[in-house]
């Protein structure tokens, strides 16, 4: 039997149909993993699927998804906040759940790697968290549109543009940033941690990869 993908949609924690692919091994899944892609990025993007294809080859099943709003998902980018994105994980584990079995590894690059840490203490099947050039503090994806952050506070809402894309992002999405403290979860995390990094990485410095694991 060759590795096989299903693709799939199950309902966000917003509501939305959310798009996603569970990339499964040849034989019977060892056991399975979550995906939390990084900030405005997809399921599909290169990392994902080199990393989802590495862990099928071992015998590892992969649901990788799009976040409510990006992607193939349903939803609106302006709803959305860092609380919504982990809760979207937190839904994507409860459908592995029901339909499978419940994820043992949680993955997040970037953003989502965050993420992952935040939401992993919730979900009592998951024995490790990978995070991959994951950020210490939610708040400093606001860095990539600190231009912007003047016009948010004023008006509410500002028109910014991330990798040739135009993003809507409202005074929400920062206020959200600023009220979740990711390295709190990871101190009462109790589960396995695998921290990668890339130590040339200039948009989110190695030193919060030392942060994670210290807190940890």
């Amino acid at each position: 039997m060759a590795a096989r993908i299903e693709r799939i949609t199950f309902v966000g924690s917003q509501g939305d149909d959310l798009a996603a692919r569970l990339d499964l091994p040849a034989g019977p899944p060892r056991a399975y993993a979550v995906f939390a892609h990084c900030f405005t990025c997809g399921k599909d993007i290169l990392a994902a699927s080199r990393i989802a294809n590495a862990l099928t080859e071992v015998g590892f099943g992969v649901l990788r998804f799009d976040f409510t709003g990006l992607g193939m998902s349903e939803g609106e980018f302006e709803n959305t906040n860092f609380t919504s994105n982990t809760d979207d994980v937190r839904v994507a584990a409860d459908w592995l759940r029901e339909t499978y079995r419940a994820p043992q590894i949680l993955i997040g690059h970037s953003l989502g790697g965050a993420a992952v840490l935040s939401v992993a203490g919730s979900i009592p099947e998951v024995r490790a968290v990978v995070t991959i050039g994951a950020p210490a503090n939610a708040e400093h994806v606001s860095d990539v549109f600190s231009a912007s952050l003047p016009q948010i506070e004023a008006e509410g809402v500002a028109e910014v543009e991330l990798a040739g894309r135009s993003f809507r992002i409202r005074q929400q999405f920062v206020d959200d940033l600023r009220n979740n403290f990711v390295l709190d979860c990871a101190k009462t995390l109790k589960k396995a941690l695998l921290v990668l990094h890339s130590p040339i990485d200039n948009i989110v410095g190695v030193e919060n990869a030392a942060e994670i694991f210290s807190a940890a």
